[in-house]
């Protein structure tokens, strides 16, 4: 039995909108065999290989669509690709994200009332995609900025913020700031999830009381990875880790405490197997 102390962020792994998606997911296994998945599910490689076996496929673009019923992933769609599926022949389950749909609503109310529009987030992120066509099938012009270089030269006074959901808030106030020594007084659609946010906070407080940090969450979960940077940061021992198999007993060998945490598209079950795994060091 292991003496190392194992502590829990207070909150940590899947979300409300992650959780949806999943049962909407799961609901969608147990009575319908002909499926598919419009992107991953969820940021969760575990998880999507998990729905496959069970007869839930992913699809990557319209094209590859070849099953009766699609589920739209948690991180939104386009607009141009939402309003083609429900053009299409199809029994079309939205799983998206309820934030993540209040933030489209939110980068079409900004199109709509003139404004350009500032996308704060991770260029390439489907859910930056999704907003960015949101505004700009309100005739807006929309601009994915990640920090104050980004912003564009010629951008006007007439600006309009919406954030990707699970973005810092200093990288939303270093864009805010930036925007005020241009004398720029922008709209703020402040849709970063509080979700998100009680997830950073707890995991860095836990990351200042323990001598390593174990990260749970897909490596291409962006709010996973913001998980790991900011604990990293207070805490040089941490890790990222996708599963329990990851897990390197002899990484642990000098630790005392260790705090877990895991991003939002986490299921439960993968927490519990790591702090099994860890139990036996």
């Amino acid at each position: 039995m292991s003496s190392m102390e194992i502590l829990l962020a207070k909150h940590a792994g899947a979300c409300y909108g992650v959780q949806r998606a999943l049962d909407i997911a799961e609901e969608v296994a147990a009575r319908d065999a002909d499926a598919s998945t419009l992107g991953p599910l969820i940021h969760n490689p575990e998880v999507v290989a998990s729905l496959e076996s069970r007869g839930i496929t992913q699809v990557d673009t319209l094209e590859d669509i070849n099953t009766a019923t699609v589920i739209i992933r948690s991180h939104g769609i386009t607009l141009p690709d939402k309003e083609a599926l429900n053009e299409r022949d199809v029994h079309v389950v939205d799983a998206t994200c309820p934030y993540v749909a209040r933030a489209q609503q939110a980068a079409a109310d900004l199109g709509d009332a003139g404004l350009s529009v500032l996308v704060v987030g991770e260029a390439g992120h489907p859910e930056i995609e999704g907003l960015l066509t949101y505004a700009q099938g309100a005739g807006a012009r929309a601009v994915c900025v990640l920090d104050p270089q980004g912003i564009p030269d010629d951008l006007g006074d007439e600006v309009g913020i919406v954030v990707q959901t699970t973005q810092r808030r200093d990288t939303l106030d270093a864009i805010l700031e930036a925007l005020r020594r241009r004398g720029i007084k922008p709209v703020l659609k402040d849709t970063i999830c509080q979700a998100t946010r009680m997830r950073q906070v707890a995991a860095e407080k836990l990351a200042h009381e323990v001598d390593a940090m174990v990260i749970i969450g897909g490596r291409n979960s962006s709010n996973t990875t913001r998980l790991f940077e900011i604990c990293a940061a207070v805490c040089p021992l941490t890790f990222h880790i996708e599963s329990a198999s990851e897990l390197d007993p002899s990484d642990f060998a000098q630790v005392e405490r260790v705090g877990v945490s895991a991003g939002a598209s986490t299921p439960e079950y993968q927490i519990k197997d790591v702090i099994a795994a860890l139990k036996c060091f």
